[in-house]
Parts: C-alpha cells; structure tokens; sequence
C-alpha cells in the first residue's frame, strides 16, 4: 500500500520545471493577481469579478481576467492543484499558442456569456471569480472523450454513463465547498461537454495562421517551454484523426483537449501513488487554513444585521432611587444564604407578588453519576400593556453560578430590574423573569418545559405561560465589589450559538454607549493583534467541540431562543446601576424587534468581540480534513481490487479485477462499532464514585481489545485485501460522520478529525515487529481514553470530574459530544489498531492453501 515513505521530491520537482509555457503563464498571473490583491488601496475583486449587472462595453475584460482573481491564498491553492494537471496535458497536446487562442477565447468566454446571462435572467446579481470554471470545462471535455471509448462503467452493479462523472464533482463540490458557484461550475461543464463532441471546433485558431505566426516569430526558438503545434498528439481541436480514431469510429472522433483518455489514466497504476498524497495535503491545508483565520483578509468586523435593534439608540433611566431599591432587596436576598431552596423561593415569591406579578413554581429533578439533582424553580410574568402576550422576553437570575458561587448581587439586581420595568408602558412583549436554583439544571427543566418538551417523570409542567420566547438575558453578578468590565458568555449546548446580533447590541450597549470594556472567552485582556485573536477563537472552539452548558443561558438556544450570560469581572468603578442599565438597554432593543431575530449569523467563530468569521469561510478546514478519510477509503478499495503483482504493468494492459472478500471487514468494523455502547453507556450512567476505577480498568482493556481482536482474526486466511478493507469502511465512516458534524459543530468536528488523522496512514507491519509495536504504542497515546487523560492533567482537574460533567451533560442537557467520541472516534480508532497489528499472509500463499 502506498505511504508516506513513497513521496519522492526529485519527481515532484522534475514535474514543476517541464510544466509547458502557457501552464506557467497562467501560474504567474494568478499569483500575481493575488499578491496585487492584498492591498487595501484598490479593490482588485470589485475591478476583475464577473459580476452581471456591471457587464458592458466598457467592462468586457472581466470575461478574462475573473480566472485570475481568487477570494483568498487557499481559494487560489486549491484552484491551481486542480488546474495544473489538466492544463498542462491541454498544452502537451495542442500547443501554447492553441492554448492562449483557446483560453482567451471560447473556452472563457462562453461559459461567462452563458453565467451572465443566466444570471440576469433570474434576477440575481452572483459575483464569481477563480479558475474552477476552466476546471470544469476540461473535465467536460475528457468525460466525453472517455465516453467515445468506454461509454459506460460498473458501480455496484449497475452500468453507469462514463460522460456523467463530471456532474457527479458538480453537486459534490457544491455540497462540500460552501460559497462556490454551482451555475459557473455548470455553464464552464456545458462548454466543456459541446466542446468535448466537437460543437466548437470552429472557434480555434485556425492552424494555418498559427503556424505561420509560429514560424514567423520563431517562437520555438525564442521563448522556453513553448509547445509547438506540431509537437501535439493529435490534431486540431475537436477531431481526432481516422488513424487513431476508435473501433466504428467514421473520418473522425470529437475528443476532448488532453492527451491520455480517462479510460488509460484511470488504468495507470501511477494514479494509485497520489490519493496517500492528496490525503496529507488535506490534513496540513486544513489545518494551516484555521490557523489563518484571526488575519484580517480571512476574519471581517462585527456589525449590526437586524436594522430595527438599534442598539445604544435610547436613553436608559435605571439608577438614581433604585440605587436605594436593589441596596434594600440585597439585604433581603443575604438573609437568605445558607436555607433551602423552598425557603428561598418563599421569600423570593412575596417580593414579586408584591411588584404586582403572576408567579408560579416548578419542581424537576434529574439522576446523574448517581447524583440527584433536584430542585424549585421560581418564574413571573409581566404582562406588556401593549401586545397580546404572544412574544416574551427572559431574565433570568440562578442563585448560584456555574462555578457554585451564590449569585449574591444578580438576584437581588434581577428584582430591581422587575420593579422598574413594571413602571413602563413601552413593553410589546411580555418579560419573564426567572430563579432558578442552580445554572444548569434549573433553567434547563424551565425551558423544556415552556416548549413542552420535557420528561414529565422528572420535569413538571408550567402553570402559566407567555408567548413565544424571542430572546433571553442571565446576570451571574456574584462579586460584590464595583466592576470594571462585562465578560458575555454566549456558548450554547452542542456548540449551538445565539444569533451574532445579539452579542454584537450587548457590546455595542456596554461598550458603546455605557463606555465599559467587553470580553469573551475568558479574555480579559485582549490587544486585537494575532496570538490574542487566535487564542480568543481556540478557547471557543474548545468549548464549543466539548459542548457543554457554559452558563443559565445555553439551555434556551437548542430552541431557537438567542441567549448570553453577562458576567462582570475586574475591579473598576462601574456599580450595580451600571449593569442594569446593560440589561435595560438590551431589553429595550429585544422589544424593539417586529421579528424574530435572523439578519445576521448563527454559524460564527469569534477572534475579538468586534471581529469574526462566518461559517463560509472556517468551514472549508474541516471539510478538509474530514475529506481524507473519504479520499483513503476510496483509495484503498481501489487497491483492494487491483490485482498484486511486483511490476508495473503498461497502462495499456487491463489486468482482471480481483474479487473482494468482504464478510470479514464488514463483522470487523460491526463488531468495533458495536462494542462502542460501552463506554458510551458504561461512563454515563455508573455512579460518580466508581467513575475512576472504571476509567482505569477501560485503559486497561482499550490496550487489550485491539490485541484480542486480532488474534481471533484467522493469521493463516486473513490478507493484505481484508486489512485494507478493514481500514476503508472505518475511514468511510469516519469520513461520513465528520463531514456531516461539521455542519452542526464545527469545532468537535475539526477536533476529532485532526486526532484521527494518523488512522489514514496506519497499515500492517508483518514482518517488522519494532515497526508494528512502536505504532501500536503511539495509537495509543491518541486514544480517546488517552486524549481524556491527558486533558485532565492539562487542566489540572480530576478525570472523575470530566466524566461526571460529561454524564451530568448527557442527562440534563442532551449533549452528545459523548455519542461522538464513543461511537464515531474511538471504533475508528480501534479498527486502526487492528489494522497495524494485523498479519496478513501472502496472496500466493492463500492461494496455494486453497488449492
């Protein structure tokens, strides 16, 4: 099986020096395009996009200068590792000059004439830049050159038309590469296909002129790396000549611009050397791309989508007497540390009676880690004189934090701020406000059960309810000291986000209009410059890969309903005034809404509180890297089907395909699959006592499965096809299942498939026994079980405190972080160990014992 081991630089540079003059031209022009791109002075993307409604006379050149222009370096890279092979087989077989008449002619201009056209046609106005068209108008070219010599071919038993491959990499690369443009992929592969059965054939350079002009000028003499007309295979575009036409073929065969037919590529076994290669490049692509993130051509600043939030664009009025009301229900609220929560409760319902509040109360108790949690919620609705109570909004205040802290100046705030919006007419929407006992599990029974979802075994039901909940705020204020800053918590269950434009009216509130500093991600300090900016956007992504509850507020998002804690830090002048007027402010932009929040995003990763990445641009490096796996599986089933032999046969010479034995990779994978409810069950429903011990015996038998499994394996039968089919349905899995949650959750899909990229290029050792045994050892140093044991000692916390948060998570929450790890990553994991520490016997050798 091809490895790393067979990379082999003086091929690869051999390769680069003999690419043909035109192949360099248009390497050079694309580079230089991007260089002239990174100045702010001129926008080149503006001046040199094709985009229809800027098309005229005077502005015809876009139709050739878009393939040169890229939206940023990996948007380039990707588009010239694609083009390089294609195009230089094109210039090998017509020429440069043929190349320049045709690249700067109809094989750009069609396509742009079709896309704009279209465009228009349909209203829209789609900006598209980059040398993917010209990829997709080659491809077409040689999908129906392979047609005309093998028109169909066999996938799972079914005969497929050779010329409809390339739609195939249409709707994959439209599916796979968020942004990119599926009308120009389709009008340069509907050129591309005309041009393929010769349509355009008319529309070359006609040859006698371009041999005189190359002869004229002595281009061949003059200028390196020129490809003259007659050094080409065949002859003028679109017509391959009766002597090498096909069997039935009449006085001539239309044919695509490359030289080598699909069919005998395809049957190279040279091909079989690259997918190991283009693998690791999506491994190291992927994960440089995330390390450009935080630069400012790949990040964008914050700005405000919803128009009618008008943040910072009203005049708050908290403060003044109700300085003297909050110092009042602060000493009311001390009074009651230390007592029950019914008791709390009891004192904490008198006072909102007495503000003229409907309340009520609901008990929830959930089991977890052989914990009980249970407690009382307490919630009140104020009525908007204003609306027909059908939206609302929430404030909530947990008596105690995440960290345990009792919540000694936020409940006694959270009153105040009831008291002072019971004043106001200027409510339509009605305001919920809600004390929970802790701020995980409180809010978390409230909120299921508002929208009816809950278990009512363990959650009751609400006795009074509001309309639908467009929004929520949770104060966590428990210092009791002035503060300097407001730290907003805005991390959801499962890596789910509030809308951005939510974060973007705190920020803008407190940072703007009340002048107080703003952090995120535990940041406290932040200078805008590269290391903060990619440590600001780790830290999130870290937590939003573990997806668990950060705060009262992540209960709520899973619904839809845009939610943050503000937490204040630091020591400073800003007072408990100051903070009310934070959340007055944020409720007066919620109520100003004639909509449910959606303007603005939803899929974000944050470098600063102002700066940001959508998902349109982040989303690609995982793609990436969850793309190796799929690329290895397929790779290797490939092989499997090849015959084994120790030369290279001509690619000429079709050898039989072997025969697949599949039942045992596919019990292999079930069985590692399977096993995976284990540790899934076993770690979230033990008691929290015997989560250490359980933890120790499960590394014991992580290391002991693998080597269990493959000695059941039958040594004398099991062979290098199996293990490599082992090897290809746990990657495909693995592939599936990480491009799919990476839509979902980015950051524990860029996670785990980063950890499990050594499983692409693991294989068996059989007779090199220090080589199978030292890779033996360092899988197991990226075992989940390992990788856990690890993140315990970086944090410097206990693994029964991870395992019983994670099973705390998956009771109450709904987490399944855990599901990906268990079920998705370690059977990969697994089915990789058995790989390396398989035997295979040799194909003659099997042979000979069957025979």
């Amino acid at each position: 099986m091809p490895s790393l081991q067979t990379f082999n630089t003086t091929r690869a540079r051999s390769y680069v020096f003999r690419l043909p003059l035109f192949t360099r031209i248009v390497l050079l022009a694309i580079t230089i395009f991007w260089l002239v791109g990174l100045q702010s002075a001129f926008d080149l993307r503006q001046w040199g996009a094709l985009i229809p409604k800027e098309m005229g006379l005077g502005t015809l050149y876009r139709m050739n200068t878009f393939p040169f222009i890229h939206l940023n370096v990996w948007h380039a890279v990707m588009n010239v590792v694609t083009i390089v092979p294609l195009l230089e087989r094109f210039e090998g077989e017509y020429g440069t000059l043929n190349c320049l008449g045709l690249f700067f002619g109809p094989l750009t201009t069609i396509p742009a004439v079709l896309y704009v056209v279209v465009e228009r046609i349909m209203g829209l106005n789609t900006a598209v830049m980059g040398a993917s068209m010209w990829v997709f108008t080659l491809i077409g070219i040689e999908a129906m050159r392979a047609y005309r010599h093998n028109p169909t071919f066999v996938l799972a038993g079914y005969g497929i038309p050779t010329w409809s491959t390339p739609i195939g990499i249409l709707f994959v690369v439209a599916a796979l590469v968020p942004g990119s443009s599926f009308l120009g992929h389709a009008a340069g592969l509907a050129v591309g296909y005309a041009a393929g059965r010769g349509l355009l054939k008319y529309l070359a350079p006609p040859e006698k002129i371009a041999r005189w002009i190359e002869g004229k000028l002595n281009l061949l003499g003059r200028l390196p790396h020129y490809v003259s007309i007659d050094q080409k295979t065949y002859g003028r575009f679109g017509v391959l000549p009766s002597s090498h036409a096909g069997p039935g073929a009449g006085g001539g065969v239309p044919l695509g611009p490359i030289g080598t037919s699909a069919l005998a590529l395809r049957r190279d076994p040279r091909m079989l050397k690259l997918p190991p290669y283009i693998s690791l490049l999506c491994i190291l692509v992927g994960a440089v791309w995330l390390f450009l993130l935080p630069l400012n051509e790949y990040s964008r600043r914050t700005y405000i989508s919803e128009n009618a939030l008008l943040p910072g664009q009203v005049h708050t009025y908290f403060g003044g007497s109700d300085q003297n009301v909050f110092r009042a229900y602060k000493h009311e609220t001390n009074s009651l540390i230390g007592k029950t929560n019914t008791e709390i409760n009891d004192k904490l319902e008198d006072i909102v009676r007495g503000l003229g509040l409907k309340t009520a109360r609901q008990n929830f108790t959930y089991k977890a880690a052989g914990r009980v949690f249970e407690g009382e919620n307490l919630y009140a609705i104020l009525q908007a004189p204003r609306s027909d109570a059908t939206e609302a909004i929430v404030l909530v205040a947990a008596w105690e934090n995440v960290k345990g802290e009792i919540n000694r100046s936020g409940v006694p705030l959270t009153l105040t701020l009831a008291r002072y919006f019971k004043r106001w007419s200027l409510w339509s929407k009605d305001i919920i406000v809600l004390f929970s006992p802790d701020s995980i599990a409180g809010p978390q029974a409230w909120v299921d059960a508002y929208h009816d979802a809950h278990d009512t075994r363990r959650v009751a039901s609400l006795g009074i309810k509001s309309g639908a909940l467009q929004g929520a705020i949770a104060i966590d204020y428990a210092q009791e000291q002035r503060f300097q800053s407001i730290h907003v918590v805005y991390d959801g269950v499962n890596g789910q986000l509030p809308n951005l434009d939510l974060i973007n009216s705190v920020v803008n509130i407190a940072g703007g209009q009340m002048g107080m500093g703003v952090a995120i991600q535990e940041m406290w300090t932040h200078d805008d410059r590269y290391p903060d900016r990619l440590r600001t956007m780790l830290r999130g992504m870290l937590k939003q890969g573990v997806g668990l509850a950060s705060g009262a507020h992540s209960g709520f998002i899973p619904y839809h309903v845009d939610a943050v804690t503000l937490r204040p830090f630091g020591e400073g002048w800003q007072d408990e005034m100051a903070m009310g007027r934070v959340v007055e402010g944020t409720f007066r932009s919620l109520n100003n809404l004639l909509e449910h929040l959606h303007q603005s995003f939803f899929f974000y990763l944050l470098m600063q509180k102002e700066r940001f990445v959508s998902i349109g641009t982040y989303l690609p490096s995982a793609m990436l890297v969850a793309a190796n796996f799929t690329i290895m599986a397929i790779f290797l089933w490939m092989k499997s089907g090849q015959p084994v032999s120790g030369k290279e046969t001509c690619s000429e010479t079709q050898q039989p395909a072997v025969e697949r034995e599949l039942f045992l990779p596919i019990g292999v994978v079930i069985l590692c699959q399977t096993i995976s409810a284990i540790p899934l069950y076993l770690f979230n429903h033990v008691p929290e006592s015997t989560l250490t011990p359980l933890f120790i015996a499960f590394l014991i038998f992580n290391t002991i499965l693998p080597l269990l499994i493959s000695s059941l394996l039958p040594t004398s039968s099991t062979t290098q096809q199996q293990y490599s089919l082992i090897k290809s349905f746990s990657l495909l899995l693995l592939g599936m299942f990480l491009s799919s949650l990476a839509t979902l959750n980015f950051s524990l899909s860029m996670l785990i498939g980063l950890l499990s990229a050594p499983l692409s290029f693991v294989r068996p050792f059989p007779s090199n026994i220090p080589a199978r045994i030292s890779t033996f050892i360092l899988l197991n140093l990226i075992s989940p079980a390992a990788v856990l044991l690890g993140s315990a000692a970086y944090w410097q916390t206990s693994i029964t405190k991870i395992l019983s948060e994670a099973a705390v998570a998956w009771h109450v929450c709904g987490t399944w972080s855990a599901v990906v790890v268990w079920c998705v990553w370690w059977p990969a994991w697994l089915a990789g160990c058995v790989v390396v520490l398989g035997r295979p016997v040799e194909e003659e050798e099997q042979k000979e014992k069957k025979a």
